[in-house]
């Protein structure tokens, strides 16, 4: 099979024929149609991302989207033919998305929603499944709860609007002023936090208590932010990215709680994989309600142009999710 291979880092990625994987115990061989890019793919292969390092040589991409053509020992629940999304691997030793097939263990994949295409489908699982167990896992986001999302506009940020909103939270978004409104399509409330200070945002939209719940998707001085956003007592920060030193200081003052979103922990260490497969088939179940939809960059690239792929997202100039088209 044809695969994008990385061999050694910070080096561009190598189109290159590899023997096509047999699917193992719990395994099962996807044709992989598409594969999302993530900002966190570009640093893996630029070899900044130690938490997530791959095992050289590499195959990258964590998002995709096919079709199931075998099944290995030991899997129930899918059967060769079905439609299928997930996050396959792409870090550690687990061969990742830009191939044209994966032995993947199936507790980390679902059926695709139906009424999203494969490239839609691809754009989703790192996104979905991290706001999904920061939202629902750790902060039970539901009616009655004001949420900010920090980088509403983002890959995990526009996801994370859409489940708190499907789950009856009402909705704040910080973004740029060119975003805003994307922000009000998704259903949410836009702050531009170009010309907004975090005092005067709260003030106006919490009557100074407070945001119950604080999704911060951009890191650095954004989650100092969150701290001094979040309500007293009963609110709760969470981060998908807590680079940097931070005082707890102004949290702890505030009585209020903080969790941290890691998602390829089930990936690196094998333990909690079932649940990935749980989320993404809520959120099938959310796509197909009409509740959850990705937002793609229009630009099309396969695995001859994904170099062009990982430069547009390290470039800023995708505004949306970047797919690459694998299946021929």
């Amino acid at each position: 099979m044809r695969a994008a291979v990385l061999r050694q880092f910070a080096t561009p990625l190598e189109l290159a024929d590899i023997d096509t994987p047999v699917p193992g115990v719990g395994q099962i061989l996807v044709k992989i149609a598409a594969s999302g890019v993530n900002p966190l793919d570009t640093k893996i292969r630029a070899g900044l991302a130690a938490h997530a390092r791959a095992v050289l040589p590499a195959v990258l991409g964590l998002d995709l989207a096919g079709t199931v053509e075998g099944v290995g020992p030991q899997v129930t629940g899918f059967a060769v033919g079905d439609e299928v999304y997930g996050l396959s691997g792409g870090v550690g030793a687990l061969q990742g998305s830009l191939a044209q097939y994966v032995a993947a263990d199936a507790r980390l994949l679902a059926r695709k929603p139906a009424s999203l295409t494969m490239r839609q489908a691809a754009a989703l699982p790192l996104s979905v499944v991290t706001a999904w167990e920061g939202l629902v896992d750790r902060a039970k986001v539901g009616a009655g709860h004001k949420v900010l999302v920090h980088g509403g506009a983002g890959g995990i940020g526009h996801v994370a609007v859409q489940i708190a909103r499907a789950r009856g939270a009402e909705v704040f978004a910080t973004a740029s002023g060119a975003d805003a409104e994307t922000i009000r399509r998704l259903g949410a409330t836009a702050i531009d936090y170009a010309t907004t200070e975090v005092e005067e945002y709260v003030a106006t939209h919490t009557g100074g208590e407070g945001f119950d719940i604080v999704f911060d998707t951009v890191g650095g001085t954004v989650l100092d932010n969150s701290f001094a956003a979040v309500r007293p007592y009963t609110g709760h920060v969470l981060s998908a990215l807590g680079w940097g030193s931070h005082s707890l200081a102004p949290l702890s003052f505030r009585g209020a709680t903080y969790s941290g979103v890691f998602t390829l922990l089930p990936m690196l260490t094998g333990n909690g994989r079932e649940h990935h497969g749980e989320i993404l088939r809520e959120a099938a179940a959310l796509a197909d309600a009409g509740l959850l939809k990705p937002l793609l960059d229009p630009r099309r690239y396969t695995l001859d142009t994904v170099a062009q792929a990982h430069a547009a997202v390290e470039d800023g100039s995708a505004h949306a999710k970047i797919v690459v088209d694998i299946e021929a």
